[in-house]
């Protein structure tokens, strides 16, 4: 049963509810969308990579976002940072509605993504706010089980909406809910930190403390190996539809279906996560998980050169290559953040912003490179990032120690 704080004696599952409501906002703007590409790159005369740069920028985004919110919400609370960014995130979602062309669509999605990561941001700092720390791993898993409805629904509502009432009408669903969870959080949610003006928001202090962070060798070495990994999955959510509407030619629906089915591989390692973590470390699982799903990608890219790449054959190694980052993220997560506990909050910030931004990148790339570089890219970034964790761990020896009971994944 699940307690709150004793300074917060409150009802646990409407603050959860709450929680995961908040959760869900950047995931559903990223999934339910996707099915819509093809739709999309017809009426702006584009193709569906190109549309993909729509995705990337929201992902850069969100990238960038974490690192401002995390000290507007130390020193400002938690609430008013939500109302301005869920705001903007509804203003916005309602611009891309009304977007006339690609370049406004793909500026709206950054600007909404600013707005909309808030939400996450928010709600994970509130799991510490609002639940004594015995509880985080169980409120964390919880709330990663509501983010995980997100690709599992989204990109079937999205296909449902844009057969019965046209693409434009995802955003205006999209603000709907944030408006929603905005109107819920102002009414129900109570303010789980009061505004500390102590927390100095000068550019100096700001960026010196994320360089201290950055230059411990622990944190570098599995934040960017993490990062490489992870990128795999940013690059799947962007070239899936490349891949299965303009390789396969499946409609909407179909490729909600299997995007769906796919990411049930993520969510599958990442549970088992839990498991396994019972009998191995962190360190024996993020390695074994990254040589797998580099094998994967050495295997995808096989079958693309030798062009024996069926759908079936495809979904297998994609549902593997998933599962292998459900593994990867939340123990690289952890072993980055073992370090550190005052500045836990901004170790925390830094190692979505690299996550999250060299997704971006990757995500960019398959929007300029089109179809034949989705996978190509996907196979390199798993390769760099054992290299980067061999090279790493000759220079850093035995990692700080990692509380396994507190390995989590947020998404």
């Amino acid at each position: 049963m699940l307690n709150t704080h004793p300074s917060h004696p409150h009802n646990p599952r409407l603050i959860l509810l709450l929680l995961g409501s908040l959760c869900i906002v950047t995931p559903f703007a990223v999934d339910m969308y996707l099915p819509a590409f093809a739709t999309i790159a017809l009426e702006f005369h584009h193709t569906t990579s190109q549309i993909s740069f729509s995705l990337s920028t929201y992902f850069i985004g969100f990238a960038l976002g974490q690192m401002l919110y995390g000290p507007l919400l130390d020193r400002y609370g938690r609430k008013r940072p939500l109302y301005v960014g869920l705001a903007a995130y509804v203003l916005c979602s309602a611009g891309c509605a009304l977007a006339p062309n690609l370049k406004s669509l793909v500026a709206l999605r950054f600007l909404e993504a600013l707005g909309g990561c808030v939400a996450q941001v928010g709600a994970i700092a509130m799991v510490r706010d609002f639940f004594p720390v015995r509880e985080s791993a169980r409120v964390f898993s919880l709330l990663f089980l509501m983010i995980g409805t997100s690709p599992l629904l989204a990109p079937t509502i999205g296909s449902a909406i844009v057969a019965g009432l046209g693409w434009r009408w995802i955003f205006g669903a999209l603000g709907t809910m944030a408006f929603v969870i905005l109107v819920l959080v102002a009414t129900l949610l109570p303010e789980g930190h009061q505004p500390d003006h102590s927390v100095l928001l000068r550019p100096g202090p700001i960026i010196s403390g994320f360089w201290r962070i950055l230059c411990n060798p622990q944190f570098l070495t599995y934040t960017l190996a993490g990062a490489f990994s992870f990128a795999g999955l940013l690059g799947f959510v962007s070239g899936s539809p490349v891949l299965f509407m303009d390789g396969f030619h499946l409609r909407a629906g179909a490729f909600g279906m299997v995007f769906a089915v796919l990411v049930l591989g993520f969510i599958g390692g990442n549970q088992a996560n839990v498991f396994l973590l019972r009998r191995f470390t962190s360190q024996q699982l993020f390695l074994a998980a990254l040589l797998v799903q580099t094998a994967i990608g050495t295997l995808l890219f096989a079958g693309m050169l030798g062009h024996v790449l069926g759908m079936g054959s495809m979904m297998a190694l994609f549902f593997v290559f998933l599962a292998c980052i459900g593994l990867t993220y939340p123990n690289g997560a952890a072993i980055s953040l073992a370090p550190f506990s005052r500045d836990a909050g901004r170790a925390s910030a830094l190692l979505g912003f690299l996550q999250t931004g060299t997704g971006a990148l990757i995500s960019m790339a398959i929007g300029l490179l089109g179809v034949n570089a989705v996978i190509t890219l996907l196979a390199s970034t798993t390769a760099i990032a054992l290299v980067m964790l061999f090279a790493g761990r000759a220079i850093l020896g035995k990692p700080v120690e990692v509380d396994t009971t507190e390995v989590v994944v947020i998404h």
